[in-house]
């Protein structure tokens, strides 16, 4: 096998390819790297620092502290040497510089470089409006019972996030599965341009970041684009059951597969087992998918019609299915005094509905909580969008929902204008922007036997009520 050290990106050649200014202040021109960094606090020992320029603060003011930590080299901007003294800052610490006009872009390029380092890792590519991460996990949890699998590390799946887990490849591996995430237009035509897939999935198309993109019929083109480096022999799988099923495989250079409950002839009954997940037949035997609700099971197909492409067996697939479990905030059920079902890591129109359809849907004894935190990234679009789940809301058989931020106030729109012939009850709604308020009230309302939904785009910051349950109803709570 090669050796890490045989894999190593050499910075004399990561410089000739970029076109950049080289500067080596140690006797080691020749020496390379095998991880990267952004962050100057987490730096592995010879790693190099990339410095980028943030919204918040500008990487090349850590180049110093990143030399401390151990970095042997630094890739920072022609245009800022002089003002962060970076050549004499390189020179204290025995380091190099490599100084180039975009360092993004330059990133990106170096990502490009190692991965063709190794040409026998088959790539393959998630996208989708959601489940993008939860099919990874899923796909990834099934293959690596017979293939070596590197992944994405939590959502690394941006103009940034993919590159820095694509120096996690080592010669090891064997498959890397890698999502890739857009919240605006031709995000995806860089990504794909990055990983150049031969196996691409799409989990759905919906409108999670209509506001930056502008309409779901752009959101889809710009799904699309993640076929757009096949050359005759790339895989692309699209959703059997969506509306722009025929859109997607248009055109595409290679192969057309199909993910969906009609997908698979192996495919038997697929019982919903409430909280517990699902009971799956998979060629003739049963297995337990422990995620619950439907949309989960679409991303056990999803990441099952990958597997198939690999391939890997039956068993495989079953075992994978089987020891699934939930991410933190992605459909992750708590049991305790009160059960929560903390689904808050992001929110669209689609995957709230489903998640609310789910609760509506479930047999239970006690109370339904829903706390509903804002849609975010919607534009144009989120008065009605949230509009429409109140009016969803409208025949719920919840108990109480709390509704948080200021985009919900359509919600609590909606639900005001269909009294009073609603199911739901003006007086069963709470409304606030404040999250000490949304804490107080949940305190005061919450006791043992309810079931909690909560759901809200990340920046709503959810977890915050996390202390509530944890400290004062959790008995026994895993």
């Amino acid at each position: 096998m090669v050796s890490d050290n045989a894999c190593k990106l050499r910075y004399n050649e990561l410089s000739h390819c970029l076109k950049a200014d080289f500067y080596s202040f140690n006797d080691s021109t020749g020496s390379g790297f095998l991880s990267v960094s952004i962050d100057s606090r987490n730096i592995s020992e010879g790693a190099m620092f990339v410095a980028l320029n943030g919204t918040k603060c500008d990487g090349h003011s850590f180049v110093e502290m990143a030399f401390q930590k151990g970095a042997s080299a630094a890739l920072v901007e022609r245009a800022k040497i002089e003002s962060f003294n970076l050549i004499q800052t390189a020179k204290k610490w025995g380091k190099s510089i490599i100084a180039v006009d975009d360092t993004l872009e330059s990133f990106q390029n170096a990502a490009k470089m190692y991965l063709n380092k190794f040409p026998g890792l088959l790539k393959i590519a998630i996208t989708g409006s959601s489940g993008k991460t939860t099919t990874k996990e899923i796909a990834a949890n099934i293959i690596v019972n017979e293939k070596s699998v590197v992944i994405n590390p939590g959502n690394y799946n941006s103009e940034i996030g993919l590159p820095l887990a694509i120096f996690n490849i080592r010669p090891c591996h064997e498959v890397g599965i890698f999502e890739l995430g857009i919240n605006h237009r031709g995000e995806m035509a860089v990504l794909a341009s990055i990983l150049k897939p031969d196996i691409a999935l799409i989990t759905n198309v919906g409108t999670a970041h209509i506001g930056n993109i502008g309409s779901i019929d752009e959101i889809a083109y710009e799904k699309k684009i993640v076929f757009s480096n096949f050359s005759g022999k790339g895989i692309a799988v699209i959703p059997q059951e969506s509306p722009f099923r025929n859109f997607l495989l248009q055109g595409v250079e290679g192969k057309v597969l199909f993910h969906g409950k009609q997908a698979f002839t192996e495919l038997g009954e697929c019982k919903d087992m409430g909280l517990c997940g699902w009971d799956i037949i998979w060629d003739g035997q049963h297995v337990n998918f422990p995620l619950p609700g439907n949309y989960n099971l679409l991303n056990a197909l999803a990441a099952i019609a990958i597997a198939k492409e690999i391939p890997v067996s039956s068993n495989s697939i079953r075992q994978g299915l089987k020891s699934v479990k939930a991410l933190p905030g992605r459909s992750e059920i708590i049991n305790g005094d009160v059960t929560v079902i903390w689904d808050n890591y992001n929110s669209n129109p689609e995957a709230l509905q489903q998640a609310l359809q789910f609760c509506e849907n479930l047999q239970w004894k006690g109370r339904k909580v829903y706390v509903i935190g804002e849609m975010l990234e919607l534009g144009e679009k989120a008065q009605q969008a949230h509009w429409d789940i109140g009016q969803f809301l409208t025949e719920s058989k919840a108990d109480m929902v709390f509704l948080f931020g200021q985009e919900t106030a359509a919600v609590m729109q909606a639900i005001a204008a269909a009294q009073p012939h609603a199911y739901l009850k003006a007086a069963q709604v709470f409304h606030t922007c404040s999250i000490q308020a949304l804490t107080q009230a949940l305190n005061s309302y919450i006791c043992s036997g309810d079931l909690v939904l909560i759901k809200g785009s990340r920046d709503c910051n959810l977890e915050n009520l996390s202390n509530i349950f944890a400290e004062k109803l959790y008995k026994g709570a895993a």
